[in-house]
């Protein structure tokens, strides 16, 4: 698979790089990582995600001149790779102008992933996108310098929960290993993914853990759009909160159900292990991994959790 991705893109001169919407730190570092290796290989590059085009500020280090808006995604590039997008329709509005691409190369590590490019390079046992990703910049001989390593470290740090899931490999520690070895800061990571949220954000936290529910095994709560409006907090900054949901320790799937702006909701689902809630995820025409998956969904948030028990 590796293979024809780089036979892909060995010889192109223009690149453009898609991660799926509402992008987590393996998007984003992946898609950004691949695309700042490609401009030192002399490839020129841009990323860009579906609306809304909105970041975190905790991605500030990353090279975030990269990116470009959906309307500047280009048309007419030879090549469009699309990181960590487990299906078509998590690219967004983005979609229509991908399909026109001439090459297609998919790269990612959803087991829910059927394929959808020219060339899929689809590894479920890789702990992050990020891994295939850095892979492939081997096999290209491409450059990987602090700016590079620093990005797909931080996907490989996020999809493995800081190497505490169970799908930290022994390759997973040395790819992290490497990437150090070739400048990425931990630290700097670390401090920017996990300890650095607006104030609002504390309050926020209070808002969901006020509402806070466990029913047998299952731990679940609602962020509402009113909740982001009263806290002055963007949808962007609200990633961690699943994780602080699911630390209750009677919980065996813990669940996040986020208002959207339309008034659907998303669903972030965690398991510890013995439920597959990336089946469940399915089930709701959503995906991802037997631990961590989530879906889209109309609502309401008690129609929600009674659908998933049913199915858990």
């Amino acid at each position: 698979m590796i293979e024809l991705a780089r036979a892909a893109l060995a010889d192109v001169d223009r690149l453009a790089v898609v991660c799926h919407l509402h992008p987590d730190g393996d998007a984003i570092g992946s898609a950004l990582g691949l695309a700042a290796s490609a401009r030192l290989a002399g490839v020129t590059s841009v990323v860009s995600f579906s609306e809304p085009f909105v970041l975190s500020p905790i991605y500030d280090y990353l090279p975030l001149d990269l990116l470009v808006p959906p309307a500047e995604f280009p048309r007419n590039a030879p090549v469009v790779v699309s990181v960590d997008a487990a299906s078509p329709d998590r690219l967004g509005t983005l979609l229509p102008v991908v399909e026109e691409a001439a090459m297609l190369v998919v790269i990612d590590h959803h087991i829910s992933n059927a394929g959808f490019g020219t060339v899929d390079v689809i590894d479920p046992g890789a702990a992050a996108s990020a891994e295939i990703v850095y892979k492939l910049i081997k096999a290209l001989g491409w450059p990987v310098d602090e700016t590079v390593a620093n990005a797909l470290l931080t996907g490989v740090v996020t999809d493995t929960g800081r190497f505490q899931y169970a799908n930290t490999t022994p390759a997973t520690l040395r790819i992290a290993a490497e990437l150090v070895e070739a400048g990425a800061s931990p630290d700097l990571i670390g401090q920017n993914m996990y300890e650095r949220v607006p104030f609002g954000f504390l309050r926020l936290e209070a808002d969901v853990l006020g509402r806070i529910e466990l029913d047998g095994t299952v731990v679940w709560s609602v962020l509402f759009q009113d909740d982001l409006r009263r806290r002055n907090v963007g949808m962007e900054d609200t990633d961690s909160l699943i994780d602080t949901v699911r630390l209750a320790w009677e919980a065996g799937v813990a669940v996040l159900i986020k208002e959207i702006e339309d008034g659907t909701f998303k669903v972030s689902l965690r398991s510890r292990g013995v439920s597959d809630v990336g089946s469940v995820a399915s089930a709701f025409g959503g995906g991802g991994h037997h631990n961590a998956a989530g879906f889209s969904h109309p609502g309401p948030p008690g129609v929600i959790i009674e659908g998933i028990k049913d199915r858990l």
